[in-house]
């Protein structure tokens, strides 16, 4: 049998406090230094048509720069729309009443968010209060598909008085 050395045991010791560590670093990034309790922020709520691939804990930029996240989805059992809860960092307090938000996408398939574009009003949003003006979240695959078979051209010959179709695409109408 072997006597383990003090050395052993120390480098054991140090490394299982490397792993600990390693571990708070990849926590505290994870949830980028918030843990929910003692967070000082307010609500401010949207309505949407479409969220697209909104979830909550998505963050809410303004410029690029993270000022909140999604706190809550709900659906507006009246008018079917998803109400969207923000929890804007309290430090924006004076974002102006006629503020914009939008649901955006990272790159082509990156993470869904909601940026801010904040407008003109002097009249703050208060804690609580809708924000007015929304835009959806665009369908990819639905404007891919629209696009690939939707044609958007008009059926040649298909309406009256329009010219009949021809293989000749330099042909000039005749009246």
């Amino acid at each position: 049998m072997s006597v383990r050395g003090p050395r052993l045991e120390f480098a054991v010791g140090a490394f299982l406090l490397l792993a600990l560590a390693s571990l708070l670093v990849l926590a505290l990034t994870s949830t980028n230094g918030k843990f929910g309790f003692g967070a000082d922020s307010y609500p401010l709520q949207a309505r949407f048509t479409n969220l697209g691939q909104l979830r909550p804990n998505a963050p809410v930029k303004i410029g690029g720069v993270v000022i909140g996240n999604v706190a809550d989805i709900q659906l507006d059992p009246v008018k079917l729309d998803a109400v969207v809860t923000l929890a804007i960092d309290s430090r924006y307090r004076d974002l102006p009443g006629d503020t914009s938000a939008s649901i955006l996408t990272g790159g082509l398939l990156g993470e869904s968010y909601i940026g801010l574009a904040p407008g003109g009003d002097p009249e703050p949003l208060k804690p609580g209060d809708e924000i007015a003006f929304t835009t959806p979240a665009v369908d990819l695959i639905q404007m891919v598909g629209k696009y690939m078979f939707g044609g958007g051209g008009n059926q040649a010959g298909s309406a009256e008085g329009d010219a009949p179709a021809t293989d000749d695409p330099y042909a000039t109408p005749t009246e």
